[in-house]
């Protein structure tokens, strides 16, 4: 049995009488149970009202879900006893401390820290020093673990982990990476969602998400290895004026900035290689210092995909 499955879901935000935004677009996947599933896209993808219809905080116009076999609307009540939820901005009790913010949500749902200690240890034993400082004052590493350790109180089946890395620094970031990891080998299955492409690559499966619409379902290795096209990194002196010139070509499909290099796609295979097509620019006064192929990152792909869906429609 799949931990979750979503069946052509669509949901919309009325602004006025007349015009609604898209939220979700008739989506449907599933998640397996104990995986690691991340759902990876921008502000305003869609990744927030899809958590919450699964988390039974609110309704779908059409479609259907489920999580843990249990159906989104009809077995709510159920749904939330088995369910973690980590809404993307902090949502628990600024003024209680972090013990009470624990015991309170202990509470709620009728278990205690004691009982379930076992789930949460590795990441209480971090913030425990901090036990009695209210949780408004914490930092946003703490706080994020403080949601965590409350999110997993109650022993969840499955977690929902909404953007839990945003605003947070990159140590921060990899070490709950890494408590997600541990989790995982507990058998819980987690679903999060994440802005940051590079965090992709540390789910088993993901989905790339824009405006509502789900580009591609796979594994990131998968997403990767169907990338159809020769990828090349391109570099030089004035990167600003090289972007626009590069666009300009006849011969370039794409071209995006990443970093220090260039990221460009030829429209057609021109037969030359890397020293070749350095040469042949710099004659056209590029002044380009390196030409070189490369791997794709997800990133590449979902620009890519991104592109392919802005032009069908």
């Amino acid at each position: 049995m799949a931990a979750v499955t979503v069946d052509h879901l669509i949901k919309k935000y009325r602004q006025d009488k007349k015009t609604s935004i898209t939220a979700l677009n008739n989506i449907s996947f599933s998640v397996k149970e104990g995986e690691i599933f991340g759902l990876i896209g921008p502000d305003g993808a869609g990744k927030t009202s899809l958590f919450r219809i699964l988390t039974t905080l609110l309704l779908a116009d059409s479609g259907s879900a489920t999580v843990c076999g249990l159906d989104v609307v009809k077995d709510f009540r159920q749904i939330r006893k088995q369910v973690g939820y980590m809404p993307g901005r902090f949502s628990l009790y600024q003024d209680l401390t972090v013990e009470e913010n624990l015991r309170f949500f202990a509470t709620v749902f009728d278990t205690t820290i004691e009982e379930n200690y076992h789930l949460i240890k590795d990441i209480y034993v971090q913030i425990e020093p901090f036990k009695n400082r209210r949780a408004g004052k914490l930092s946003g590493g703490m706080k994020q673990k403080l949601a965590l350790c409350c999110a997993l109180i109650h022993k969840p089946t499955i977690l929902f982990l909404d953007e839990p890395t945003t605003g947070v620094d990159t140590v921060s970031r990899k070490e709950f990476w890494e408590m997600l990891k541990r989790l995982k080998d507990q058998g819980i299955t987690i679903l999060v969602s994440t802005p940051y492409m590079d965090e992709a690559t540390l789910c088993e499966r993901i989905a790339l998400i824009q405006t509502g619409n789900i580009l591609s379902i796979n594994t990131p290795e998968g997403i990767i290895s169907n990338y159809p096209e020769i990828l090349l990194a391109v570099k030089g002196d004035d990167m600003s004026h090289l972007l626009k010139s590069l666009r300009s070509l006849p011969e370039v499909k794409s071209c995006n900035a990443f970093g220090e290099y260039h990221h460009i796609t030829l429209k057609k295979d021109l037969k030359l290689s890397e020293t070749d097509l350095q040469k042949k620019w710099n004659d056209q006064s590029l002044q380009i210092k390196e030409v070189i192929s490369i791997r794709p990152t997800v990133e590449d792909c979902f620009i890519r995909l991104m592109m392919e869906t802005s032009k069908a429609s």
